[in-house]
């Protein structure tokens, strides 16, 4: 009879250790699941946004070489995204914006590419800046930034831009 009680005791204990052990499980799963969905949900960057269109071909270029050197691996070539503007209903525009290359940085992050042109040089200030590179930002904002390339320049020419909205708030005229 005393051999029964203190198995009885044994097999008590050996119940909740169990299911202690299983609910530890439990909560270890469901943090990771928390975990991982968190950092899937906050890290767009990181996965190729479904609105970039990438094209398979990739020209051969000496920019190529210049984003390897760095880091860079090119996913895609030349993309035209073609616009069209209509004024009050009557005329019609035509016009089209162009992406060098995409690439991914050692962190999975993409980036659209623009080399530089010697017909168009890029004015270095906020305001050349957001005439010549907001549309890109606009276009395809889960991207992590635009590599703009001076080949001139070589390995210094290499730029990462990000794009953020400013803190600063303004309605209305100056004082």
């Amino acid at each position: 009879m005393i051999s029964r009680i203190g198995s009885r005791e044994v097999m008590g204990m050996k119940g909740h250790s169990d299911e202690l052990l299983m609910l530890l499980i439990g909560l270890l799963i469901v943090v990771l699941i928390v975990f991982k969905l968190k950092s899937w949900m906050f890290n767009t960057q990181s996965r190729l946004p479904k609105s970039v269109p990438l094209n398979d071909w990739i020209p051969e270029h000496p920019a190529l070489d210049l984003l390897e050197k760095v880091g860079y691996e090119v996913m895609g070539g030349r993309i035209k995204i073609p616009l069209y503007f209509e004024v009050n209903q009557q005329q019609e525009y035509h016009s089209r914006l162009f992406i060098d290359y995409v690439v991914k940085d050692r962190k999975d992050i993409y980036y659209l590419v623009k080399i530089s042109r010697k017909r168009l040089p890029m004015d270095w200030t906020g305001s050349g800046i957001r005439d010549q590179l907001l549309p890109y930002f606009l276009l395809y904002p889960e991207c992590g930034g635009l590599i703009y390339i001076d080949m001139e320049l070589g390995k210094n020419g290499i730029r990462r831009i990000h794009f953020d909205w400013d803190e600063e708030e303004w309605i209305g005229y100056d004082d």
